[in-house]
């Protein structure tokens, strides 16, 4: 189901409404099970073969954390069941996204020493829908107890309600138990202002993703689609057009997710924090995908040493984790490439000190526009950023280098045509407006319609509805970018 279907504008009023009934007879179990049970419904009607996986997730993760504890009780670390619990998890994400890439990986290897296999040993695998995500969460719930951060819970029902929990199931924000877990075990009341803001996030999330993303997303097709015909001129469109894609598709998704969850008197983290007003890449990935960049720090970054050790295995640290930050992306050697690059761009911001720089502040902190140092920054980390999107964009490695070839060759410059026939002038006025709007909101995220005057946010509300449903195509399907990672 998705957000942004008929199916769930139905779907999501309904388990609204019967959430506070139960929640009036102050029955915390009931009110876990009917979101456990609506959350496995969500997800069931993408293919309901997957509830086993999750389950099972469920179940190896909700005893390998009281495990643990036991051990630990007994002076034992409980390593071989934090192993157990990585082992298997992993195994999963092994057999279901990887499984045919190392297959691939090892004929070409074979083939590469003169030892070709005529058999293929590949599958025809169906990618079970944010598998990279709940797996990640229920891992770190194993992890945050075996590094005593948290204790176990004993009861069943909210540690797998914390894990199918459906507003960020199948994309995100991946939460940790210390603070989804701890919200789903505590009695919740219904409050009207949380409420309100879920609707206003939900509101401007579906607009990112309708909107801004749906919008543009069949010139970046059609551009990506025949790069080979194209001049350099389209091709910086197109990359460029995918940025914002990606951007809306996914932000807008986090939006929603987080909106949604507010609906049920639940806290979501941030997931984006407006990426594209970074000064350089290190803050780039401080407010970009935040749930997975913070995971990554938090499981294996500063296990390794982080940047308490030498600079030399500082940099070998920082690769790792952009390399698998983009292998856990996809089973392509783009996405490795995609963060090989990022790791590149990263270490000369690391070596000048300047990867917490920005930590705590945001661009034109004091004023009402950025400074010309400012703007300068801005646009060559765009720019850096929107490169790299050539790897994460394209079908392979061939694809991305000869894309970046005529990026450099084919210097004569063509107005691009929509597919279409509509105007491109339209397009370049939405998102001009688009940028300027979430600069003006780039300190709070979570108040897209921030307005003193209740005219300026009636007027707002209007234009943004009005463009949803001016967008909205009933034969299109435009799933979100990151349900297939």
């Amino acid at each position: 189901m998705l957000f942004n279907s008929v199916e769930y504008l139905i779907f999501l009023p309904l388990v609204f409404i019967l959430y506070w009934i139960v929640a009036k007879f102050n029955n915390l179990k009931v009110q876990n099970g009917l979101i456990l049970t609506a959350s496995y419904i969500f997800y069931g009607l993408w293919d309901w073969r997957f509830l086993f996986l999750i389950l099972a997730s469920t179940i190896v993760d909700y005893f390998v954390g009281l495990a643990i504890h036991k051990k630990q009780s007994q002076g034992d670390k409980g390593k071989l069941f934090l192993w157990l619990s990585i082992l298997f998890n992993v195994s999963l994400l092994g057999f279901f996204k990887y499984y045919n890439f190392f297959v691939d990986a090892f004929v070409d290897m074979v083939l590469l020493f003169g030892y070709p296999i005529k058999s293929t040993w590949t599958l025809s695998i169906i990618l079970p829908v944010g598998i990279s995500f709940y797996t990640f969460q229920t891992m770190s719930y194993s992890l945050d107890i075996y590094f005593k951060r948290i204790k176990p819970t004993h009861n069943f029902l909210d540690f797998a309600t914390f894990v199918a929990f459906f507003p960020q199931l199948v994309a995100g924000p991946i939460e940790r138990a210390s603070n989804l877990l701890g919200q789903v075990t505590n009695k919740r009341s219904f409050k009207y202002e949380q409420a309100v803001e879920g609707l206003k996030l939900i509101l401007w999330g579906l607009f990112k993703k309708m909107v801004i993303a749906d919008g543009i997303a069949p010139m970046v097709d059609d551009i990506f689609a025949n790069y080979d015909t194209m001049p350099a001129s389209s091709l910086v469109l197109g990359v460029s057009l995918f940025s914002f894609q990606v951007y809306g598709d996914f932000s807008g998704y986090s939006d929603i997710a987080i909106g949604t969850a507010k609906l049920f008197g639940i806290e979501l983290m941030s997931n984006f924090k407006f990426p594209n007003f970074s000064r350089n890449v290190a803050e780039y990935w401080q407010r970009w995908h935040i749930s997975l960049s913070t995971w990554f720090r938090h499981y294996l970054y500063i296990p390794l040493g982080g940047s308490r050790v030498s600079k030399i295995k500082s940099i070998r640290n920082i690769c790792i984790i952009f390399l698998v930050s983009g292998f856990w992306h996809g089973a392509n050697w783009t996405f490795i490439f995609w963060g090989g690059f990022h790791a590149l761009a990263y270490i000369p911001v690391f070596l000048m000190g300047r990867n917490t720089l920005y930590k705590n502040n945001v661009v034109a902190e004091n004023s009402l526009f950025p400074s010309l140092k400012e703007i300068g920054q801005l646009f060559a980390t765009f720019t850096i950023v929107t490169f790299s999107r050539i790897f994460f964009r394209s079908e392979s490695l061939t694809d991305s280098f000869v894309f970046i070839k005529r990026l450099f060759t084919e210097f004569n410059w063509e107005p691009y045509q929509h597919p279409m026939g509509y105007r491109m002038v339209d397009y370049f006025v939405l998102l001009a407006v688009f940028v300027l709007y979430e600069f003006r909101m780039r300190r709070d995220e979570r108040n897209p319609f921030k307005f003193k005057s209740p005219i300026v946010r009636f007027i707002a509300y209007t234009l943004v509805i009005f463009s949803i449903l001016l967008f909205y195509d009933d034969g299109v399907d435009r799933s979100f970018i990151y349900f297939q990672f």
